[in-house]
């Protein structure tokens, strides 16, 4: 591991992890998984998403979520906002930070959330804008970065296109998300030095899904390529309503072992995150995509002696 510095893992678990599983999870389980994540040593957790409820039926309890989860100590929110009316249900729930989402083609922006690429960089523009006289935190998640279910290959250059608009928005992160599982390492280092090239300044975040079975090892890439903060979901749950044969992100627990073994730091604690992935799959009724929480920890023995 080419790093020192600590790794930021950010649970989506509760939002992109549960948006797209068929079984309706309570509002009490969505807050008990938070309060789980928390519990490992997670700060940052996507809580929810402030979308139509007839779209993403799973999210139709985000403000009671919301509510639930003010008592939590240490629990830096976060509220998926695709729209300004979003935006307004973000700033009364009272999460702490908004993502704001620009997909990179056309034909999936118009699917995901009925904008065009261009009218999503206007959109997130407006939505970080607003945050910020909230004082929120605001990010911005360029989704479809590495290809599109719909238009195929998303070539470099209109990569370079939209990063230079959203670079231009004031973001206090900007995401590169793998939405369906099609980048390889090599796709990962290019795109993360063109993105260092157009906002030096602006922190960068990844978003993996794991559809062909490359996820983890994009993330040891966008490690290696100087990224800090990483987006995973306990237990690989997860995947986007709108995008066919869409599949689970990274499992946390996975993610967390690769980078212990590799000498990152994370601060979480990987047995927890373990329990609440078996946890997850008898919540759903159903075996979890990560391989962590079947295979154990090696060694089996914490502080085990060769």
């Amino acid at each position: 591991m080419y790093t020192s510095s600590p790794i930021e893992i950010v649970e989506v678990g509760p939002r992109d992890g549960l948006q797209n599983e068929s079984v309706l999870v309570s509002t009490e389980a969505k807050v008990e998984l938070v309060r789980r994540a928390v519990a490992a040593g997670v700060r940052r957790v996507e809580v929810t998403s402030f979308v139509n409820p007839r779209r993403v039926p799973q999210m139709a309890d985000a403000d009671e979520v919301c509510a639930a989860l003010r008592d939590v100590v240490g629990l830096e929110s976060i509220g998926l906002a695709l729209n300004e009316r979003g935006l307004d249900r973000a700033v009364q729930a009272g999460v702490r930070e908004v993502n704001a989402v620009v997909v990179a083609t056309d034909t999936f922006g118009q699917a995901n959330q009925g904008q065009t690429t261009a009218q999503g960089v206007d959109s997130c523009a407006a939505i970080v804008e607003r945050a910020h006289s909230h004082g929120m935190r605001a990010s911005v998640t360029v989704a479809a970065a590495f290809g599109c279910p719909f238009e195929g290959e998303v070539g470099e250059d209109r990569l370079k296109e939209i990063l230079t608009a959203v670079a231009q928005i004031g973001a206090d992160e900007l995401a590169l998300a793998d939405t369906i599982g099609v980048a390889v390492p090599v796709d990962v280092t290019r795109r993360l030095g063109l993105a260092r090239e157009i906002a030096p300044d602006i922190p960068l975040r990844c978003h993996f899904h794991n559809t062909r079975n490359t996820g983890l090892a994009n993330a040891f890439a966008a490690v290696q390529a100087g990224v800090f903060a990483l987006d995973a979901s306990t237990g690989g749950i997860g995947g986007c309503p709108f995008a066919p044969a869409a599949t689970g992100n990274i499992p946390t627990e996975d993610l967390l072992y690769l980078l212990r073994r590799s000498g990152a730091d994370t601060g979480v604690d990987i047995e927890a995150v373990m329990d609440t992935a078996r946890w997850t799959g008898e919540l759903l009724g159903a075996q979890v995509p990560g391989l962590l929480s079947r295979a154990g920890d090696f060694p089996a023995v914490a502080n085990a002696t060769p």
